[in-house]
This record gives C-alpha cells, structure tokens and sequence, in this order.
C-alpha cells in the first residue's frame, strides 16, 4: 500500500514537472547550469561524483527539494551534519555559485532544487557518462530533516536485504538501484568507510585486492579515516562499467558495493552490466530520471529560495 501510494505520488511529480519549465522565465538557466558545472569538473574530476551524490542524498530524504543545503539555524538542525553526509557529502559550493549567478540573471525564479538535479546530468555528460532529459518544476523545502538523513540514506555497510527496503520505500527497484549504485565508478571514499572490509578477511573479498587497499588505510581505526581511495581503482575517472567487473572480481571497495554480487538476487544484474555498458548506461539514465522525480515540491509548496543554505524568511 505504501509502495502503490509513493508510486502514485511519482506520477503525478511527473506531470507536474516539465523539461520546458524554464523556457520562458529564465531561458539561458540550463546553460548557465552546465557552464558552471564543467567549470567546477574541470578544476577537480572528482567533483563530478560528489554533485551526483550530492542529488542522490537530497532526493532520500523528504524528496528532491533541496533540504540537503541548508544550513543550521534557531529553527532548522542541517542535514549536513548527519551522520551519512558529515565528512562525506560535498559540492555545496559549487550549487551556490550556480545559484548567484542564475540569481544575476532571473531573480527568484530557478530552485536550488532544480539546480542540484540538473547538476547531476551535467556532471555526468561531464566524465562522458551517461545523459538524460531532467524534468524542472521542483521548489525548494524551508525545513529540513537530520533525522530522516539518519534513517533514510543507505549505509555503506548494509546487507543487499536491506538495501533493496530502503530504495522500495522511494519507489526505486532493485535493478534502479545496481543501476544508481554503478555511480561508484566514479569518485572516492574515506578509509572510514571501508577499513572494515580490507581488514576482515572475508571470503568477498579478493586477497590481493585487500592487500593494496590497505596501503591507503591503516587499520587502526581513526588512524587515517580520512584518507581516500578511488572506489574504482582500474578507472577512476571514466565513467563505464568496470565497477560491475569488479564486483564479479569481489573487488568491490564498499561492503554495501560487493553485496549486489554475493550470491543473490542482484547477481544477474551485475553479470549483464558489466557485459553490455550501454544497458548500464541506459539504465542509469532512467534510473536518475525516477530518483528526481521522488516527492518534489511544485506549485505553491515550498518557495525558490535567493540563497541556497539559508530560507527566504531568514536570507
């Protein structure tokens, strides 16, 4: 029931947002959008994965609306500082320069909203990933919630059952969601998030792979959390499908990577992507299309904040 209800919600975003949306009212929005974003990959290939992360993370929690911006206040406890984003999360920046500029242009007409989902298309075409046509319309929250980021996002350390629950209560299947998580063929990750499977010895885990692992992270915990490792170690910054090789190598970095091949019902999903990259990549692009149309704001819900991390009541 609850599934039937969120996908009903879905459809209906979807007709209330449109690809033409900015057409009229601010029609230089999209190229302004990607000027900036290829700018921002340009001066670090990294920042391409964080800004789709970055989309991914807003999206799960209260839906695509921004919440993820902004910043504490009396009345407002940021998402930022939770514990899935804390340290991890990053790209704020580059969607706030975006903002000031579209802002230069059309005052209080394009969402922060929009600006991270469009973002994310951009950052992708920008490793020469995947493309897609990104529905607009979405306004932007005045709230946001810390604890639904705690209990919402997946964790790097969540078994495949588990993993599947979280992206069904935001209506995404699990082929979305081998789909959405071959995003990791791309960026970095903290030693934090990984030392647990470097050093445990499992037998998902390839032995040499481990042993060159661990050079990029000790195995004292706090000692180096912050190092980071490509999750990606063969191709870092092209966006393809060695990451599905390396499952089937069980040379996933993340536990939550390695369990969509471990013996169960996502095996045969990993086995085609990692054969056919343009079933990967059309997957991914539908896969992103569903995730932003997760529960926006449009109409009068919401507003168009002027300054991304702050409410228009409070900028």
């Amino acid at each position: 029931m609850l599934l039937s209800a969120l996908l009903l919600l879905i459809s209906t975003a979807e007709a209330q947002l449109s690809s033409n949306f900015y057409d009229s009212t601010c029609p230089n929005a999209l190229t302004t959008i990607r000027a900036g974003i290829q700018a921002a990959v340009r001066t670090e290939q990294r920042m391409a994965a964080s800004l789709i992360r970055l989309h991914f993370h807003d999206c799960f929690v209260q839906g695509c609306d921004a919440s993820i911006l902004l910043d504490d206040t009396s009345s407002i406890t940021s998402e930022k500082t939770a514990r899935p984003n804390a340290n991890s999360v990053r790209g704020y920046e580059v969607i706030d320069d975006v903002k000031s500029q579209l802002e230069s242009q059309c005052p209080g007409i394009v969402s922060c909203a929009d600006i991270v989902a469009v973002a994310a298309r951009d950052a992708s075409e920008a490793v020469n990933g995947p493309t897609w046509t990104v529905n607009l319309g979405r306004r932007d929250s005045t709230g946001a919630s810390r604890a639904g980021a705690e209990s919402d996002l997946p964790g790097f350390n969540d078994p495949l059952d588990r993993l599947v629950e979280r992206f069904d209560a935001k209506g995404l299947s699990a082929r979305d969601m081998v789909a959405l998580s071959g995003s990791h063929t791309i960026g970095q990750t903290r030693c934090a998030t990984f030392r647990g499977r470097i050093y445990g010895n499992g037998s998902d885990i390839d032995a040499d792979f481990a042993a060159t692992r661990r050079g990029q992270c000790p195995s004292v915990a706090g000692d180096g959390n912050n190092n980071l490792a490509p999750l990606d170690l063969v191709t870092p910054n092209s966006f393809d499908n060695n990451y599905f090789r390396n499952l089937m190598e069980r040379r996933g970095l993340l536990q939550s990577d390695q369990v969509l091949f471990s013996g169960g019902s996502t095996d045969s999903i990993v086995d085609e992507y990692s054969r056919d990259a343009s079933a990967f990549n059309s997957d991914f692009a539908a896969a992103m299309v569903r995730m932003g149309d997760i529960e926006p704001l449009t109409g009068s819900q919401g507003e168009v904040r002027r300054v991304c991390t702050v409410v228009n009541a409070a900028a």
